[in-house]
């Protein structure tokens, strides 16, 4: 925290709605308390008010910048009651820090009402502002008298009499929080009256002193601007490193590395002019520093020990003289020197070990005397914190495209526009008959975009909303456009600024709508207005992955965030016998392989091992875990990019996080398989580490009750085509910023972790689907097929002893449920021996890889629109059209039974619904005279009757359905 920067918390109590009547009248006297870092603030009391509104701003102070993420929020309400008598809960809610915003980002959120035991009568819920602001503090007397006695002259001092009054001010001193206290009413006492308080006794005691600071040099300014600057950057960064590999790498094997940090040269008799590098050799492996002329290089090198074919490590200090623009060829290198170390003598160094101190070595040469170099040499492994920006020999170097980074998704929202009317519009008119009833649309774009309401007269409303994927930061624009549809000419529009627009994390929260100007052009500076209302949705989580597949069901907006319940830890180990991709000098052929993993909006890319088929990363990442019901997606690829060409895909893995156990480690192998439309190929295995840890049980098992998606899911849905078009719009644009990035995140790699081909026609995923539900329906079956055995007595002593069951159950009927639920306990308890004890992966026979034919996978990986040939075409649009036959049978089928049973009510077969109706008034009387256990025993022993009085043909309720009509004959 930097010391002349301060930060305020600012919590605004706006209002309750729907609280627990308290006061044995109907009605509650509400007042809230608020707790946050050891200070304490409370509100006014709104009397005999089951919905109040306080619309009050309370003020902490936040002591440490740093772990104000780590703090916790806590609000409760209260019924106030008389003097003397202990105030009643009304609720509470918990917030973490990281629901924090700047000031500016905040808005107005609705948090339902916790209970603070199970025995609490609590409901209703409490909207509240949060935010902090950065302010510049007071500087201490000694530090102004100071300030004074350096930047002002004596002449220009203030008077006695000044300073005089401005010595009270500087000796202003905070007022102490309340004590806390057991009784809520009790602890606000010191700060609370009831009669009638001061807003500024009873709502916010001072914190600092809120006096202006001196007047301040440039200099200083702009020092405290970068530190206040510095200081958010890394409180916003800390939550997003989210890494572990600077804390530990449990779950990866240590990889020792040579690390070799050249830092600088003295040179005696040289020109400060003359440009130098440094060469480190070791066997057959040479690398050099830049050249540079203030001979200054503070570069590290990490070979890999493994692979060093010397006990013997050389560092010389190059010159290279002559070196002209004109003439490059005239370049002449001499060696000023060389020094040696025995790599038997190196020290090893693990973190959390200090860095080790460079030193200075003489360079030993024949020809020249007093040239130093600094230089500092150790054993360490990748944990190292100089790995990542160290020139890594198993990964060629210092190119950027195969280095480890860790990339994030950008923050998706929402941005709902309901155009509601237009007036005063003035048209472009072509003749008399298009006078009486133009037609006219709205459009609506924001990037790449481009929405339409449906058609309407000029002077009617449309009421429709368009909902877009913005992405921050932010298009500029929402340009919305009036059109004629008589003949597709612009009316007009108008440019909404986004980042002008309000934000809403509920459906509770009121946008206002706007009428706005149309611009016609040039000629035409107004041409109408439109009436509409905008808003960014942050209730909501846009969807940018299959739904099979999601990682984070989290709302956009940050003050709806919940403290995370877990971490996921992952280790990237290696891969084993993975096949050649690419070739190399040949025919020979080589892998460059790379791992990226996804979960939530973090990405992380494995540095590249080049032209190795067993490489081995030994990399470590961590993950926050909102939800335990989200899949971990990890992907195997060769990197062509930094070739100039494309990375191909070798193979997937997905891992649901509900499937491990908390706080165990899985260390599995897994089989890589990619299909391409040659079929499917194994490519490898991939060696993966997992953990998720859970402090918290409690926490973990009410996340099984909460539903998946925010609330806004719910109270104000999107149509399923509606989303489906949302999230492969929110699909690309993630991938178009992740491709922005440097180095790249290829569009193919982006696309491949996403999924994004879901939504494209497949024979082999429909018959994937199919049988699918056919191993569904397949356990109803087993069950229908045994009741039939029983029924016709297959296993004579199954059936006696289901006869037994039978009358046990009608006779005591009250223990059949406690039963049921008993024998599913057992069975389930039994299960638990042979449950799988590895986390579930991508199967190849389910997803019917391996019975497909090659013309299938050839239409699955066909483009759209197709570019095959008109004969091709026609065999597949055949094939399709016998499939859909098939579908269109089933439909059909189920159809009729539903049918048949609506004309059993309809009277459409008179005689039939008579049957019936004679039938109901039967069975009423029936069930009204004999008791319903002996209906029960009886249709019960009748359906498992013996086979000598069964009839071989089909019963006759069976008979009277079957004959019922339905509306095929009336289908053409």
């Amino acid at each position: 925290m930097a010391e002349n920067c301060t930060r305020k918390l600012i919590v605004e109590i706006c209002n309750a709605n729907n609280l627990m009547p308290k006061d044995g009248q109907g009605t509650a006297s509400a007042y809230a308390i608020v707790d946050f870092a050891g200070q304490r603030r409370r509100t006014k009391t709104k009397f005999r008010d089951l919905n109040p509104v306080w619309d009050e701003k309370l003020e902490f102070l936040v002591h440490d910048i740093g772990s104000m993420t780590s703090e916790i929020l806590e609000i409760n309400l209260y019924n106030d009651k008389k003097i003397g008598k202990r105030s009643n809960f009304l609720g509470k809610i918990k917030l973490a820090g990281t629901v924090f915003v700047s000031a500016g980002a905040e808005s107005l959120v609705y948090y339902s009402l916790e209970k603070r035991s199970v025995f609490s009568q609590v409901k209703g819920e409490i909207g509240v502002k949060i935010f902090y602001v950065d302010e510049e503090a007071a500087p201490t007397p000694a530090e102004q008298k100071e300030e004074t006695a350096e930047e002002k002259p004596p002449e220009e001092e203030k008077p006695a009499e000044e300073n005089k009054e401005e010595a009270p001010k500087e000796e202003e001193k905070p007022n102490p929080p309340p004590p806390e206290s057991s009784n809520p009413q009790d602890a606000v006492a010191a700060s609370t009256s009831e009669t009638n308080p001061a807003p500024e006794e009873e709502n916010n005691q001072p914190l600092a002193n809120k006096e202006e600071p001196p007047t301040e040099t440039a200099k200083d300014k702009a020092e405290t601007g970068k530190s206040t600057e510095l200081i958010i950057n890394n409180l916003e960064l800390r939550s997003l490193s989210g890494d572990h590999n600077r804390m530990g790498y449990d779950l990866v094997d240590p990889m020792p590395f040579l690390y070799v940090r050249v830092v600088k040269a003295k040179v005696a008799n040289k020109e400060p002019a003359c440009p130098l590098h440094a060469k480190i050799v070791i066997g057959t492996h040479s690398i050099k520093t830049k050249t540079q002329i203030d001979r200054d290089w503070d570069q590290v090198f990490a070979f890999d020990k493994e692979g060093l074919n010397s006990s013997s490590l050389e560092v010389s200090v190059w010159t290279e003289e002559g070196k002209n623009e004109e003439a490059p060829s005239s370049l002449v290198e001499s060696c000023l020197g060389t020094v040696s170390f025995d790599l038997q003598e190196v020290p090893k160094r693990v973190p959390p070990d200090s860095p080790l101190a460079p030193q200075w070595y003489s360079l030993e040469s024949e020809s020249e005397t007093g040239n130093d170099v600094m230089v500092a040499v150790w054993v360490g492994t990748q944990a190292d914190e100089a790995f990542q920006e160290a020139w890594q020999s198993d990964s060629g170097g210092l190119i950027p495209e195969t280095r480890a980074k860790v990339y994030l998704s950008p923050k998706l929202w929402y941005l709902r526009l309901t155009v509601i009317q237009t007036q005063d519009l003035q048209l472009h008119l072509v003749s008399e008959a298009k006078v009486r009833s133009p037609e006219i649309y709205v459009k609506a774009l924001l990037g790449a975009q481009l929405f339409k309401t449906s058609r309407t007269q000029v002077g009617s409303a449309w009421n429709e909303d368009l909902v877009f994927v913005a992405a921050e930061p932010f298009e500029p624009f929402l340009v919305v456009k009036v059109e004629d549809a008589s003949n597709g000419q612009s009316v007009g529009e108008v440019k909404i600024h986004v980042s002008s627009i309000d934000r809403r994390t509920d459906d509770k929260t009121e946008v206002k709508s706007r009428w706005f100007n149309l611009i016609g052009g040039e000629n035409k500076p107004y041409a109408g207005r439109i009436h509409v209302r905008v808003c960014l949705e942050g209730g909501y989580h846009v969807l940018d992955e299959a739904a099979h597949v999601t990682s984070d069901v989290r709302a956009t907006a940050k003050q709806l965030t919940k403290p995370p319940i877990g971490l996921l830890d992952v280790g990237i180990r290696g891969a084993n016998n993975l096949l050649s991709v690419k070739t190399k000098d040949g025919p020979c052929g080589t892998t460059d392989a790379y791992v990226v993993a996804k979960y939530g909006p973090k990405w992380i890319r494995t540095r590249t091992i080049l032209d190795r088929f067993n490489p081995r990363w030994n990399d470590q990442y961590t993950w926050d875990v909102y939800d335990p019901c989200t899949v971990l997606t990890i992907g195997v690829f060769d990197n062509g990019m930094y070739k100039g060409d494309k990375d191909v895909s070798i193979g997937k893995v997905h891992i649901r996080l509900s499937t491990l156990d908390t706080n165990k480690v899985y260390r599995n192998s897994y089989t890589l398989t990619v299909l391409s439309p040659d079929g499917a190929k194994k490519m490898g295995e991939i060696e993966i580490a997992i953990r998720f840890c859970c402090s918290s049980w409690l926490s973990l098992i009410q996340a099984y009750g909460s539903p998946m998606l925010p609330r806004m899911h719910h109270v104000s849905p999107l149509g399923p085509a509606q989303q489906d078009i949302l999230r492969y719009t929110a699909m690309r644009i993630v991938t178009a910023r992740l491709a922005r990035s440097e180095p790249a995140l290829g569009q193919e790699v982006v696309q491949f972790m996403l999924d994004s081909d879901t939504h494209v026609w497949s024979m082999r995923r429909s018959k994937a689907n199919w049988f699918r539900v056919v191993g569904c329906l397949s356990r109803v079956a087993s069950l229908v097929r045994w009741l039939d055995e029983i029924r016709t007595w297959v296993h004579p002593p199954t059936t006696v002893l289901v006869h037994g069951l039978l009358v046990a159950a009608v006779v005591c009927s009250h223990l059949v449920l406690p039963t049921i639920f008993m024998y599913a306990f057992l069975i389930l308890a039994l299960r638990l021996r042979y449950c799988r004890r590895i986390p579930y992966n991508v199967e190849s026979r389910l997803s019917y890889v391996d019975v497909v034919s090659l013309d299938e996978l050839d239409e699955e990986f066909d483009e759209f629109p197709t570019n095959k040939s008109s004969d091709t075409i026609r065999i597949r649009y055949d094939r399709l059209r016998v499939l859909a036959s098939r579908v269109q049978t089933l439909l059909g089928d189920v159809a009729v039974q539903g049918e048949r049973l609506e004309a059993l009510f309809s009277w459409k077969d008179p005689r039939a619904t008579g049957i019936f109706l004679v039938f109901c008034l039967f069975v009423s009387l029936l069930v009204y005279l004999v008791p319903l256990k002996v209906l029960v025993l009886g249709a019960g022993l009748y359906y498992i009757r013996h086979p000598r009085f069964r009839d071989d043909m089909p019963s006759l309720p069976i008979n009277f359905f079957r004959r019922l009509p339905s509306l095929s004959d009336q289908i053409m």
